[in-house]
């Protein structure tokens, strides 16, 4: 697994989401670098990591994967932020390192994740996971390349506010072999990765956690957050007008506040933290 890493203090883990990578979280690192020592990692089988071939893309699966790459560096105290697929990966991550001793969550965030309440994908994701949806989206994809600004202008609730070299950026890992077979894979189990998520989130209600939407997000709809916020004891949300489902790239100033104030907490009193806001 590839990852970026930035930063001094305690580790703050970021998972992208379904066909993104590290570079999602460009505006980011140099912010919460001042903050953290911040982990932005590719997925196996995704960004440029590696893609070995009949990878295993159950979301229990990725979410061992999180930890396994938390032994690998060493951390054992964290905080944990996942977007979109990458936050339901993030919730099954968190809910599995409660289940080890010698692993200690302090906190989550959330930013449109993927949850058994917002309706966006049901039947799109099967169909694509089958053997003959992924069939002939492989074999369509590459004779459409307007598909990805397509995509990425939905995926903003402004799209004049895309910043320049953000299509080329996450375009650029496509070119290697394997590029779509994770997102595939991951389609593939999503009618019952979603059903075990949905029983798995009640094992998250005693961690302090955060969710951030944008109110335009035709993604993961916003509509469900009150049913996820209310698994949870001690939730905020906080959902930011005329902004879609990336928030990190189209409102990063606003969203890097908010994150760091959320992450500070009681850690208000160092002087780092309320030197540089």
């Amino acid at each position: 697994m590839r990852y970026l890493r930035a930063g001094s203090g305690p580790p703050l883990v970021l998972v992208h989401g379904l066909m993104g990578y590290s570079f999602s979280w460009r505006f980011v690192l140099p912010a919460l670098s001042e903050y953290a020592t911040v982990y932005a990692v590719d997925m196996l089988g995704t960004g440029f990591s590696d893609r070995p071939a009949g990878l295993d893309c159950r979301l229990r699966v990725n979410a061992g994967r999180v930890l396994h790459f938390l032994d690998a560096v060493g951390i054992r105290s964290f905080d944990l932020l996942g977007t979109s697929y990458g936050g339901a990966l993030a919730m099954m991550a968190a809910a599995m390192s409660r289940q080890r001793s010698d692993l200690d969550l302090r906190k989550l965030i959330l930013v449109a994740p993927v949850n058994p309440w917002s309706p966006h994908g049901r039947k799109l994701a099967p169909f694509l996971g089958s053997p003959l949806g992924s069939a002939l989206f492989l074999r369509t994809i590459p004779r459409m390349p307007w598909t990805f600004p397509h995509l990425l202008g939905r995926l903003y609730g402004n799209p004049s506010r895309i910043p320049p070299g953000t299509l080329e950026g996450y375009v650029a890992p496509t070119s290697l072999p394997r590029s779509f077979e994770y997102a595939l894979g991951i389609a593939r189990h999503w009618t019952e990765d979603l059903a075990e998520l949905e029983s798995t989130i009640p094992q998250l209600a005693d961690i302090p956690t955060l969710l951030i939407w944008g109110v335009d997000d035709a993604a993961v709809y916003v509509q469900s957050a009150g049913k996820l916020r209310k698994a949870f004891k001690d939730c905020r949300l906080v959902a930011y007008a005329g902004v879609g489902h990336l928030p990190y790239e189209e409102v990063p100033t606003k969203f890097n506040a908010t994150l760091i104030e959320f992450l500070a907490g009681s850690r208000s009193r160092d002087p780092l933290s309320v030197g540089r806001r």
